[in-house]
């Protein structure tokens, strides 16, 4: 069965809370080198179509002929009707299945493509779905999550500075309910759904991104466990939060109303699939895209509020999400609304996004979030019922995310306000603040927007079991952070490319710090990230551009918990701010593994 992918709210991260005045040491000799999860609220749809990635240099890689004429030999071997349908954005041949439905055809159709030594990657293509919530009313008062000192994100503060001007951000979602609070901010999109019965306007993709509904009838209608339901107009809800227009007198502030809001339309009637909205993905970020045109206004933030159960991320994913990163577009993702471990949802498992948990009014992670390693960063998601309230009801509506809506139970009708919550409330968050931080510096990367998020992002006030990542993001500290020039407090450098940590080696990240004259402070702070099974098997050390080492942390037989997710201020006045710095991990032990996930310095 296909895995299914869902709206999803966001996940946490376990830490542990070290901080320390390291010592140097001499300079270091050098180093020497460097399941599935399913949520159980997701439905369970016939997979219809696989992706196949062919390998580079292979005939089929290039050609839709011999695309299909290998097509046509795997459907002579395992007596299936089978039929190439189209070529990815990412060079991926989708591949329909025709009449093998059961899971017993599906498998035997996929370990054929495998089988095949041209064939790189074979996978389901998978759908995706709506997942957010409830009701009620209106006005910036109601807007807790941006000012409140306990929950909220501290956005106020930062629009001094900016409001996202000239950025754009793709809503890649359920398309556009037109709405008043939203016009003026909305550039042109286009609708992704290749399914004409999916899309319901008659047609498959075209240049309309219009939010047809994504109602269900009956149980039952979009697979096993899948429940009848209105339509959520969840696309526009998520626009709200991130550009809805400000200071004209009615409704809600926008986190980035300078920005503009660019609808990619993916999810319709019983969700998406992975391949549109991996195609949704290239095109939003200025990629090319067969038989489209060309996006006129190339987002340089994309807002991912949706995913589904995988224990990995789909290889057409991650090539998606890797080519908008290359073409500088920061990708947010919502970690999922199960309470479970993040890592068994995709794409909040695929590397070069921003994975996001939602947390609530009191500044806990809420109920339903999902959590583990793999989130980064938590933002608010709301509650608008209690844990223990009767699920489907509204008794808190005041704790939830109010943001633009629409008021048709199928089809659109008047627009409205209402609350909703989730992780997909919590994404457009930071999809909001990576345009503030765009628009105040054009040159920063996507890595660095991450670094500077997490960088600047505070505890939680409240509690977190699993792990939330680097705590709830604060929007003016980190503008602030990033607008600040030469030896400014603040000034942050990073790095999130991943460097495995194997038994019984050492290992190095590096960061080249340049614009910082004289020396560096001596409350140097050093954030660390690290993904570890066992973290007592880490000696961790700063090494300066000298070559001298900072101990960081040592590495202790008793510590079994995992990863380091800690800051340490380091007294390194006598080193040149500028050069290239290091982030030395040396694993003591065997029997466990892990990854620097990410680090930073803030002078």
């Amino acid at each position: 069965m296909a895995a299914s992918a869902t709206i999803l709210g966001v996940a946490a991260t376990s830490s542990v809370a070290l901080a320390a005045q390291a010592t140097p040491s001499p300079a270091p000799a050098a180093p020497a080198s460097q399941a599935m999860n399913p949520a159980a609220t997701l439905p369970s749809a016939p997979v219809e179509k696989v992706i196949v990635t062919y390998k580079a240099r292979t005939e089929e890689a290039t050609s839709n002929t011999a695309a299909k004429d290998d097509t046509a030999e795997k459907a002579a071997e395992t007596g299936e009707k089978l039929a190439f349908e189209r070529r990815l954005a990412g060079g991926a041949a989708l591949v329909d299945l025709g009449t093998a439905t059961t899971r017993q055809d599906v498998a035997e159709v996929m370990d054929a493509f495998r089988a095949d030594p041209d064939v790189a990657a074979v996978e389901a293509d998978i759908r995706a779905y709506a997942m957010a919530v409830t009701p009620n009313d209106t006005d910036y008062a109601k807007q807790w999550d941006l000012f409140e000192p306990t929950g909220g994100m501290n956005v106020p503060g930062a629009w001094d500075k900016t409001t996202g001007s000239g950025v754009t951000v793709a809503v890649i979602d359920t398309g556009y309910a037109a709405h008043s609070d939203l016009a003026a901010n909305t550039v042109s999109g286009y609708d992704f759904i290749s399914s004409s019965t999916d899309a319901r306007d008659g047609g498959g993709r075209d240049a309309d991104p219009k939010d047809e509904g994504d109602w269900n009838a009956t149980d039952g209608e979009c697979g096993t466990g899948s429940r009848a339901s209105n339509s959520s107009w969840h696309g526009t809800h998520v626009a709200g939060t991130i550009g809805a227009v400000t200071n004209n007198g009615k409704g809600i502030a926008g986190i980035a109303h300078g920005a503009k809001v660019q609808h990619v339309r993916v999810l319709g009637k019983c969700g998406g699939s992975s391949s549109d909205i991996a195609d949704a993905i290239t095109w939003a970020s200025g990629g090319s895209v067969p038989g489209i045109p060309a996006n006129p206004t190339p987002a340089k933030v994309l807002n991912l509020s949706l995913g589904g159960a995988s224990s990995t991320c789909p290889t057409v994913y991650q090539n998606a999400i890797n080519g908008a990163v290359s073409r500088g577009s920061t990708v947010v993702v919502a970690a999922g609304n199960s309470n479970t471990n993040a890592s068994g949802f995709t794409p909040a498992n695929c590397n070069n996004i921003i994975n996001v948990a939602s947390t609530s009014r009191e500044g806990n992670r809420s109920y339903y979030s999902n959590y583990g390693t793999v989130v980064d960063v938590s933002a608010p998601g709301g509650e608008t019922r209690r844990a223990t309230d009767t699920p489907g009801t509204v008794t808190t509506p005041e704790n939830g995310i109010l943001s633009t809506l629409n008021s048709g139970t199928t089809v659109q009708s008047l627009e409205n306000y209402k609350p909703y919550q989730g992780t997909s409330m919590a994404a457009p968050h930071i999809a909001g603040l990576a345009a503030l931080l765009k628009s105040a510096k054009s040159t920063l990367t996507p890595a660095e927007i991450e670094t500077a998020i997490k960088g600047n992002a505070r505890p939680l006030p409240g509690t977190c079991t699993g792990g939330c990542g680097a705590g709830i993001a604060d929007a003016a500290k980190t503008v602030d952070a990033v607008t600040g020039g030469g030896t400014t407090p603040g000034t942050t450098f990073g790095s999130t490319t991943d460097v495995t940590i194997r038994d019984n080696q050492t290992v190095t990240s590096a960061i080249t710090v340049t614009g910082v004259t004289g020396n560096a402070p001596a409350t140097l702070k050093v954030d660390v990230d690290i993904k570890h099974t066992w973290r007592g098997d880490l000696v961790i050390d700063l090494v300066a551009p000298d070559g001298t080492a900072y101990r960081l942390k040592n590495s202790s037989g008793g510590d079994s918990a995992d990863n380091v997710l800690a800051t340490y201020t380091v007294n390194a006045s006598s080193e040149t701010a500028a050069g290239t710095w290091k982030l030395q991990v040396r694993d003591v032990a065997s029997g466990d593994t892990g990854y620097i996930d990410a680090w930073s310095l803030t002078f």
